[in-house]
């Protein structure tokens, strides 16, 4: 299938795009499906063939494999439910207002689709007009319905009796079975880092290999942070005789959901490597894609199997949507966070929802709530902020901990447990409590303990409120995980307006100053480089001053390249230009004048 978007809705947290191919996909807009957390998959799955008169039958936890065919079966009634729609939408008579002219109008103004629509409204010979309602009809494509495995999050399960189940029935190696058996002919993204076991394991699986003809039913994505990390891990599944269809870079920090940092590699120049090495990287992986294929005895890919390059995060206005189209040569952008705001295309409940369309930027923030040990984007107003905190004056700091998808700690028992959990933190504190610490070291310490929130529970919660479906142990406080761009957005918007936002049809930006994308991002690192200086305030070591001098000298080297590029920044006017050179200019000074402290 080819796109007829520009832009795709990436994976927001667990289930906030959960079922978001039913609402867009019709459209012709891509969207990813986050598949890690199978009770959530199996409520939605149970609630859509409800809600669209299909047989439904439980999937239990006592079933044999019962993760993978839980997300086998809810990806298949997606596929089926989007079938429908689209064969029914394909029925319509081109009338104003239904969803076949709404799938036209939400084209961008450049598709070739569109212009055939436009010369159809033109058109006044009626024979004429009926055949090119035909072409318009079969010119309908559906957008792909992705899904999404954070390869970090992959627990050993176990069975009835405490025993370790074998290493399939893994977390992350259920889900890719899962998702390898339906129907669906889509992409797994694959994010958060690598994982040997998960990438192992795609090789068992006939549909990430070539068909006969050479093409892939279902193909392979990886998120990557920078160009290193996409050779590496391209010419991994390369050696497997695996083709990586597209390389998804997304910003360190100015993203939705956890963000992984770079030394201060800055999106811009990471950009320019890959346009620069683009065709580098693909002779160089397909050479050993085809070779390890034909070591194996498998068909040899189509002669031009297509790697796609495209960039997500910060993303704000359609100006630096295009320049990252054509200057920077990707072949498509994610916008995640600001569908947020739009009901028709995410599940955010409404008391949430009317907390975001009138946040303010503080309300945004990098938090160490994760139980991962990686940065969180949090939000301040959320539920589950205001839960954790009355947990605590309650003296019950900590959440009970019944899905265990991110317990990794063993710390104080052998079987591992959640740092979110009530479990840990009790035993956590009870630990902090006997060293007698000074009061503000001690208080320092029990923050960083009680900051660890439940995402299990909190980033399933907003789907099952918002469809009225029963909450998992009647726990309804909610976890939102919105990038630093949403700052720029207030309201709540229809699917035509963000998507006519997108394609510079209309602005939905609110007063509050924003920066240019790349801007946002620099001011974010150099905030992150700040905070982790003053950890290392009392002391230094060699290898830490090493880190903040490299770190420094990529974030400067960042904003000579921003500099030199100002005037391929063709839409923008010379006030808007003038601005991000004294705000580059500002942030060389700030730059320049860090202090590291003094070495141990």
């Amino acid at each position: 299938m080819t796109a007829l978007h520009t832009f795709h809705i990436p994976v927001l947290g667990l289930s906030y795009s959960i079922d978001t191919p039913v609402k867009v996909a019709r459209f012709g807009i891509s969207s990813v499906v986050s598949i890690i957390e199978d009770e959530l998959v199996e409520k939605m799955r149970a609630y859509h063939s409800l809600k669209n008169g299909l047989p439904y039958i439980p999937i239990t936890t006592k079933d044999e494999d019962f993760r993978a065919r839980r997300i086998t079966a809810y990806l298949d009634t997606l596929q089926h439910i989007i079938n429908e729609q689209v064969a029914k939408m394909k029925n319509m008579p081109f009338d104003e207002g239904n969803d076949l002219v709404k799938y036209f109008e939400l084209l961008p103004d450049q598709s070739p689709v569109k212009a055939l629509y436009n010369t159809m409204l033109s058109t006044p010979d009626v024979s004429i007009k009926a055949q090119l309602k035909q072409e318009l009809k079969d010119a309908i494509v559906p957008g792909a319905i992705d899904v999404n495995i954070m390869s970090k999050v992959d627990n050993l399960g176990t069975d009835a009796n405490g025993n370790p189940l074998p290493v399939e029935y893994s977390d992350a190696l259920s889900a890719l079975r899962g998702y390898a058996k339906s129907t669906l002919h889509s992409s797994v993204v694959l994010s958060a880092g690598y994982n040997p076991r998960l990438y192992a394991y795609a090789e068992n699986f006939k549909d990430f290999f070539p068909d006969n003809s050479g093409h892939l039913q279902k193909k392979l994505i990886l998120k990557v942070s920078d160009y290193r990390s996409a050779l590496i891990q391209g010419k991994l599944m390369a050696k497997k005789g695996i083709w990586v269809s597209e390389f998804r870079i997304e910003s360190g920090l100015n993203c939705g959901g956890h963000a992984f940092a770079t030394d201060g590699l800055l999106l811009g120049p990471i950009l320019e490597e890959f346009k620069q090495k683009k065709q580098e990287l693909y002779t160089e992986l397909l050479t050993l894609c085809n070779s390890a294929n034909a070591a194996k005895g498998n068909n040899r890919l189509a002669t031009q199997p297509g790697m796609r390059i495209t960039v997500q995060g910060g993303i704000g206005t359609a100006h630096e949507d295009e320049l990252l189209r054509t200057y920077y040569q990707v072949d498509g952008t994610g916008w995640g966070s600001p569908f947020l705001l739009v009901p028709e295309a995410t599940n955010v409940d409404n008391d949430t929802l009317q907390q975001l369309a009138t946040a303010v930027p503080d309300d945004y923030y990098l938090s160490d709530a994760s139980p991962l040990g990686v940065p969180f984007n949090n939000f301040r107003k959320s539920s589950s902020e205001v839960q954790r905190n009355d947990r605590f004056v309650a003296g019950r700091p900590g959440s009970p901990c019944y899905k265990k998808f991110l317990a990794t700690n063993t710390e104080f028992t052998p079987t591992p447990i959640c740092t979110a959990s009530r479990q840990y933190q009790d035993l956590k504190i009870d630990q902090l409590k006997a060293q007698a610490l000074p009061e503000e070291a001690f208080q320092a310490a029990l923050s960083k303990i009680i900051e660890k929130d439940c995402l299990c529970e909190g980033l399933s919660a907003a789907a099952l409120i918002k469809g009225n479906i029963p909450l998992s142990h009647k726990l309804s406080a909610v976890t939102i995980c919105p990038g630093p761009n949403l700052a720029y957005f207030s309201g709540v918007f229809s699917l035509k307006e963000m998507v006519d936002h997108i394609y510079g049809r209309t602005n939905l930006l609110n007063s509050v100053p924003r920066p240019n994308m790349f801007v946002n991002e620099l001011n974010l690192y150099i905030d992150y480089l700040k905070k982790e200086i003053e950890k290392c305030a009392d002391e230094l070591s060699k290898k830490q001053q090493n880190f903040f001098n490299n770190f420094k000298e990529n974030l400067l080297s960042g904003i000579n390249y921003y500099k030199q590029i100002l005037p391929d920044l063709k839409r923008e006017s010379a006030q808007y230009l003038n601005t991000m050179l004294n705000q580059l200019t500002e942030c060389q000074a700030t730059l320049s004048n860090l202090k590291f402290g003094v070495l141990a």
